[in-house]
């Protein structure tokens, strides 16, 4: 005899873009939502019972209300807002998951000074939040972003590792030291400074990337993820994922040329694929 198992619902790739008219100067945010729903929905399942069933598209236009009538200003608070409409409103609702993607639109610079109502991308990386909660609980909020690619031409090393009948893997002393690093974090705290947080999280991360000697992406993994750590006291651990975008030294010598640490060949595919969570 068959039961249903674990079910959800909700609507994906709600895409949003808002312009916060200040006397002054423009905001500009670009998000993409993602919502799940969970609760009493067996019968839709089991029964055809669709009185039990917000329809998705009903979830589309809800991310467009909530964000027209909100003044959050970071996605955290926006993901909370939105949940806890579904909550409030729907009975056969018991927990919610909101997710946000924000893309990295950044004021342009123009003869030196912020221009009021033009941006630029800042780069390829997603600000991302997932905000979850059941009905009479506290939000759990895990922040973080996605796609982060950052480089170093020095101060990386890999030596010293296990060598066996089959590598060939050269040790290096100064290589390249690339990735496109993904990062999660959990707050400790219901509602921090969400914003104010971020900036140091990602401030730390991207300090101890520069200077750190690397001997190892686990090396540097670590050490990023307790510099996080310690500029942010509100988060109780962190999350890096962080593949190798590997740039190998070109071999010029059919060419009677030397090659001084110069031309390389970027490869990303395979790589190395490393992660870590970092705790209190």
């Amino acid at each position: 005899m068959a039961k249903l198992g674990a079910n959800r619902y909700g609507k994906s790739r709600v895409r949003l873009s808002r312009i916060t008219r200040l006397a002054d100067r423009h905001l500009f945010n670009e998000w993409t939502v993602h919502i799940k729903l969970y609760g009493n929905f067996e019968t839709s399942f089991t029964e055809a019972d669709n009185s039990v069933v917000l329809p998705t598209d009903t979830m589309k236009n809800t991310v467009y209300y909530i964000a027209r009538e909100s003044k959050a200003v970071t996605i955290e608070q926006y993901a909370k807002e939105l949940g806890d409409y579904f909550l409030d409103n729907n009975v056969q609702i018991t927990k919610v998951s909101i997710e946000v993607e924000e893309k990295a639109w950044k004021r342009m610079i123009v003869d030196g000074a912020p221009e009021p109502t033009t941006f630029k991308m800042g780069g390829p990386e997603l600000q991302i939040v997932n905000a979850v909660r059941e009905k009479g609980g506290a939000w759990a909020i895990t922040s973080g972003v996605e796609g982060l690619v950052i480089l170093k031409t020095t101060k990386s090393a890999f030596t010293n590792y296990i060598k066996d009948k089959l590598t060939t893997l050269k040790p290096a002393t100064d290589r390249i030291f690339g990735t496109r690093a993904s990062i999660k974090w959990d707050y400790a705290t219901d509602a921090p400074d969400y914003a104010q947080a971020r900036s140091r999280i990602i401030a730390a991360l991207l300090s101890e990337f520069a200077a750190h000697d690397s001997l190892s992406v686990q090396h540097t993994l670590f050490d990023m993820g307790k510099a996080a750590l310690e500029a942010a006291p509100e988060i109780e651990r962190i999350h890096l994922a962080m593949p190798n975008l590997h740039h190998l030294l070109a071999d010029l010598s059919p060419f009677a040329q030397d090659n001084p640490n110069h031309i390389f060949v970027p490869i990303d595919e395979p790589h190395g694929s490393i992660e870590a969570t970092i705790e209190r």
